[in-house]
């Protein structure tokens, strides 16, 4: 187990704020994890990260302590002529396992090529894109749970599944912590190529494989999203607003070219065209700007403050709710 005292979380946030944890601990195993939680006083802040790809730390320093999973690994957990399980450590980079498992010729991940962050947020945050979500390879979700230290296995049926939501983020916010995920593959992968038009990449009499697939999402991916080492960010800033089918016709009266997708509750319109109606793309306010290639990026364009970042994603909000009666809801947990 490592253990930090004031210890800088500049590398633990895409968004490069400034932040200093009073404490900050790493551990490499269940039995490391239980054992700090049993040595924690019971009015002491504890704050689980991953690659803080989806964060925003709203203070320069973070009183309390903040928990990071080394836990690594790739275990096959069963596998049949049609499938294989893998159960993978929360601590592996998300990108790396979706590499591992395409190289391998096992489907179902590589829609999600290239999403930053670790395998333990992909479980809480159902992290999704081009068609595809995490709950849809998901198996099992092992977690220690913080009051009793015990281990206790969610099936994907307990985890209460939606658009960048689930159990871990409603009714048991903060009262679990996930240690490893379980995903089923295909061995014979079906492609979701519909998304987006992923298939207009590719010749008509082409063979796919899960590699180009990826290659492809990658490409994507790299030329509409800032690589936050060089501009700091947190990835899509918003989530998709899911509305109602009578707002949606009329919206549609007045925007013949809206752009829509069937969701479970309604009809989902992606908030970066929202946004670019609004005329905030490639603005900014004071030091953090809307991506000029992407509006449902915001950015830091050097020394920001979180209020900087806090400000423009309002103004943004505020802009979209004016003029499309729509709300938008930061997908970036402020900490």
């Amino acid at each position: 187990m490592r253990i930090e005292q004031d210890f800088s979380l500049l590398k633990y946030n895409t968004f490069g704020m400034k932040t200093v944890a009073r404490r900050f601990v790493e551990y490499s195993s269940t039995a490391e994890l239980q054992q700090f939680l049993r040595s924690c006083s019971t009015d002491e802040q504890v704050f689980q990260i991953g690659g803080g790809s989806n964060l925003l730390f709203i203070h320069p320093l973070f009183e309390g302590t903040i928990l990071h999973s080394a836990i690594k690994g790739i275990e096959v957990m069963d596998e049949d002529e049609e499938s294989i399980c893998l159960k993978v450590g929360a601590g592996v980079v998300w990108d790396e396992f979706v590499a591992h498992v395409v190289a391998r010729g096992w489907g179902g991940a590589e829609n999600l090529s290239l999403i930053p962050g670790e395998v333990g947020a992909s479980a809480i945050q159902n992290i999704g894109a081009y068609g595809v979500e995490a709950k849809d390879i998901i198996s099992n979700v092992y977690t220690i749970d913080r009051n009793n230290y015990s281990v206790r296995v969610f099936e994907n049926s307990d985890c209460n599944y939606g658009y960048r939501s689930s159990i871990f983020k409603n009714s048991l916010k903060d009262q679990y912590i996930v240690t490893h995920v379980s995903y089923r593959l295909r061995k014979h992968p079906k492609l979701n190529l519909s998304y987006g038009n992923i298939s207009a990449a590719f010749g008509e009499d082409e063979e796919i494989t899960l590699q180009k697939v990826r290659d492809h999402i990658i490409r994507i991916r790299e030329q509409k999203l800032p690589d936050p080492k060089v501009l700091g960010n947190a990835g899509s800033y918003f989530m998709n607003p899911v509305v109602s089918t009578a707002l949606f016709e009329s919206l549609k009266r007045d925007y013949h070219d809206i752009p829509s997708y069937p969701a479970e509750d309604g009809i989902k319109i992606p908030a970066a065209w929202l946004i670019q109606q609004t005329g905030w793309k490639g603005k900014s306010l004071g030091k953090a700007a809307v991506y000029e290639k992407q509006p449902l990026v915001l950015v830091n364009t050097g020394d920001a403050e979180a209020i900087d970042v806090i400000h423009l994603a309002d103004a943004v909000i505020f802009a979209v709710e004016e003029k499309f009666s729509i709300r938008l809801k930061p997908e970036v947990i402020y900490v």
